[in-house]
């Protein structure tokens, strides 16, 4: 129950030791402010995986709120709250369509959801006609630079999230139908549960997470741009995994995907500090990734 947080702990001690600089109060913050963005996306993603899928359609979803917000913001002169509630509209109305179609159809979560990024990039493209789209905005720019206090706002929204999402999933009769219909589908319907309802409303709420974190990017780089989000789905499995959200669902916690969140920002600032050449750090996640699946494997096979 504990292990994820024993490797959290191992590694940050490994890498403090290995780079002085990396246990400074300012690079913990620089890290939690970088790993808000890929927070939004694994709890999505866990959403998705506990009801016994997928999301490959949420980097696709970031990069199309990026260039909804461009679009509206800097091209037809739309307040900065009346864009971004458009593009969460849009990204949440994509999380509808990925659920339903699962749901309604029992068609495969990969197939749909690697359909729909598809569609979706492509949408992305269209809307800021294959051009990066700057927004010089200020006050737009203050979503990913202001502070309260000594905390950057990406950390305030990353511990709200958290705590809604936690209270989501373990307070509430939606959390319970989530783990339900991950766990035994069959048993879940005869007990009432709708299935369309709930993964649909799972679904929905992984677009609205992406269209949180396309706004707090694009407020990071003030630009958007139809080609970024490309492989976060990536990290946000190997979170999710990583914190004991099972592929063969029903089985997931929020403090375990928080935790393996920081473990793939850590993986990521400790070899960029050390040195650590970027292929090698793609080589160190996927290893990740493939160790934490066989783990899972091995405990679902004890446990069954």
């Amino acid at each position: 129950k504990y292990g994820i947080g024993v490797i959290l702990l191992i590694m940050m001690i490994v890498i403090a030791v290995m780079e002085p600089s990396f246990r400074t109060g300012s690079n913990m913050i620089n890290v939690a402010t970088q790993v808000s963005i890929n927070a939004m996306i694994a709890y999505g993603m866990c959403l998705a995986i506990t009801t016994e899928g997928i999301d490959l359609s949420v980097g696709a979803q970031l990069a199309l709120v990026s260039c909804v917000l461009g679009t509206l913001i800097s091209n037809k002169g739309w307040s900065i709250p009346m864009a971004c509630l458009a593009a969460l509209v849009i990204s949440t109305a994509w999380g509808v369509i990925n659920g339903f179609l699962i749901s309604k159809f029992n068609m495969f979560p990969f197939v749909v959801t690697l359909s729909t990024q598809l569609i979706i990039r492509g949408l992305a493209q269209l809307v800021s006609g294959g051009q990066a789209i700057p927004i010089t905005d200020a006050s737009f720019k203050q979503i990913y630079s202001v502070k309260i206090g000594p905390i950057p706002f990406p950390i305030i929204v990353l511990i709200i999230v958290t705590i809604l999402m936690y209270l989501l999933l373990h307070w509430t009769k939606f959390g319970r139908y989530v783990f339900a219909v991950g766990d035994n589908m069959q048993a879940a319907i005869a007990s009432g549960v709708s299935i369309l309802k709930t993964k649909t409303g799972a679904y929905a709420i992984s677009g609205f997470l992406a269209g949180i974190a396309g706004i707090i990017f694009t407020a990071k780089t003030a630009s958007a741009q139809s080609n970024i989000g490309v492989g976060y789905e990536t990290d946000a499995v190997a979170a999710c995994v990583l914190g004991g959200t099972s592929f063969a669902g029903g089985v997931t916690t929020i403090p375990g995907v928080l935790m393996g969140i920081f473990i793939i920002g850590f993986i990521y600032n400790g070899m960029n500090l050390i040195g650590i050449d970027s292929y090698y750090q793609s080589m160190t996640k996927g290893a990740v990734i493939i160790g934490a699946v066989l783990l899972d494997m091995v405990m679902n096979k004890k446990n069954s």
